[in-house]
């Protein structure tokens, strides 16, 4: 059993826990995920590393409330635990000294981008992070990620903090000032990877992104991960999850994410109307 040893909710929705998991804590690197199961009989769902202690054996999860598995997560509290934290799958992030780079995020994706940011710095790099949301309180770890970045824009739809509007304003900005920037990463929802893809494309930037499809067994077997990327068929659990965001079928992907929407909502209201009202997420 693995059990949460922390637990604080960060924005509305958003959940930060300390998992006891001592293995996963001592091979585990940047870029990297876990598979949890609540129960015996629960739902597996696949969550990035967002941090972690090899010495003391525990990793850190952040989450967003937006299915079944994930409202059921956010009931937990401390002493509580998993059944199964599985790890660490995936590939590590490609992390050297490039020079100067620019880190993208949104949303819970700025909980992966972290620990990439902190061994970017570590070995030598210029970091420029870009965090993005709708409003200010959306933009999560903006503090810790200012540690270990040169510089970090934020970005605010709403205008409520820094730059009014989205990712991609920053990334310009950065650019049209006349910084040359070596590479990129951009990790958040989809869309917003889309377009950070692009963008950079468009500024001659090469870009990583780390896909989040559909997954199931996180070990290849399956195939509901997969992904086209420069043309070719991928399997994100055992390829990537980390692509070069040039060459993945955006359209594609976001097709295949709506897949099971229709079973999700179902899944997520029967589970609402057996524990009732939850307005405290």
């Amino acid at each position: 059993m693995f059990e949460i040893l922390e637990k604080k909710r960060v924005a509305p929705k958003e959940y930060d826990m300390w998992v006891k998991a001592p293995r996963v804590a001592t091979h585990v690197n940047p870029g990297q995920f876990v598979v949890i199961r609540i129960d015996k009989k629960g739902e597996r769902i696949p969550l990035t590393v967002a941090d972690f202690d090899r010495e003391n054996g525990k990793i850190r999860l952040i989450f967003q409330a937006v299915g079944k598995t994930t409202y059921e997560m956010a009931t937990l509290n401390v002493g509580d635990s998993f059944a199964d934290v599985i790890g660490p799958l995936g590939n590590p992030s490609e992390v050297k000294k490039y020079g100067t780079v620019m880190m993208i995020g949104g949303g819970v994706g700025i909980a992966a981008l972290f620990p990439i940011i902190r061994e970017l710095k570590r070995l030598g790099n210029k970091v420029i992070t870009v965090l993005g949301g709708r409003t200010s309180d959306l933009v999560i770890m903006k503090n810790e990620c200012a540690k270990y970045s040169d510089e970090l824009i934020v970005t605010t739809d709403d205008g409520s903090e820094g730059i009014k509007g989205v990712v991609t304003d920053g990334m310009k900005a950065v650019v049209n000032r006349g910084d040359h920037i070596d590479y990129a990463w951009a990790i958040g929802p989809t869309i917003m990877m889309k377009f950070s893809a692009l963008t950079a494309k468009e500024l001659g930037i090469p870009i990583w992104v780390s896909l989040n499809p559909i997954m199931v067994d996180g070990t290849g077997m399956c195939g509901a991960c997969r992904v086209t990327v420069n043309g070719n068929i991928r399997f994100a659990c055992v390829d990537g999850p980390e692509f070069d965001g040039h060459g993945v079928e955006w359209n594609e992907l976001m097709t295949r994410l709506k897949q099971y929407k229709a079973q999700e909502k179902i899944s997520l209201e029967k589970y609402l109307s057996e524990v009732g009202e939850m307005s405290w997420l």
